[in-house]
């Protein structure tokens, strides 16, 4: 006699039905806790590289980078380079730091670990989870003069390039506006990683691929 063949039955499906979407779920929702945890990661970034700032002024009645006493204050393994005490940090966020010279955006990461306001030591501007910058500047695309950035931001700038359309939404939407610009943060699309400072996006664009450089004012 031929064999019968059985098929699954209909409680056996939905169990397998179930066991999918139990998966699914949990890949879903750990996705979007890694994104929820970036966007928690790049405002804690910004947020605490504005406290060490305000923190140095407070205590040195300078600011770092441009701090002219910095290089008799810290001697020691070398000593700090001085800034010029012209109110500007000169060249921009996204200098070449390995080679610092006379680059005080470089010098405002180096101060302000000589310091204690932040971890490591070096001139190195640290990496967000995207491997993009953070970096600070003044004003325009130069970073030597306070004059306009993004169309509006004048003054000191802080800068975190290679975020994702999402974290960066997310991040001007719970410190500012959620427009890119307008208000205190703004962003840049960027089609290379750490673009310099140029013309801010019209409108922020989730296509899941696109990448944006976000600036606040300090």
């Amino acid at each position: 006699m031929r064999a019968t063949q059985r098929g699954f039955t209909l409680v056996e499906i939905a169990i397998v039905l179930v066991i999918i979407g139990l998966l699914l779920g949990g890949i879903l929702k750990g996705q979007e806790m890694i994104v929820q945890a970036k966007i928690k990661n790049a405002i804690s970034e910004l947020s605490g590289a504005s406290a060490a700032y305000y923190g140095y002024r407070d205590r040195y009645r300078a600011i770092p980078g441009d701090d002219p006493n910095a290089a008799t204050r810290w001697t020691t393994p070398s000593p700090a380079t001085a800034g010029n005490n012209n109110g500007v940090v000169e060249a921009k966020y996204n200098e070449d730091c390995g080679t610092p010279g006379t680059k005080e955006s470089c010098h405002w990461w180096d101060q302000l670990r000589r310091a204690g306001f932040i971890s490591g030591s070096g001139y190195q501007q640290p990496l967000n989870a995207f491997t993009g910058k953070i970096g600070v500047q003044t004003g325009d695309a130069s970073g030597s003069t306070p004059g306009a950035a993004l169309g509006g931001l004048t003054g000191l700038i802080i800068c975190s390039a290679g975020l994702s359309d999402k974290v960066a939404i997310a991040l001007d939407s719970q410190m500012d506006d959620g427009r890119s610009a307008a208000g205190t943060v703004r962003a840049q699309f960027q089609t290379t990683l750490n673009p310099d400072i140029g013309t801010a996006a019209s409108d922020y664009q989730e296509t899941g691929t696109n990448s944006y450089t976000v600036c606040r004012t300090l």
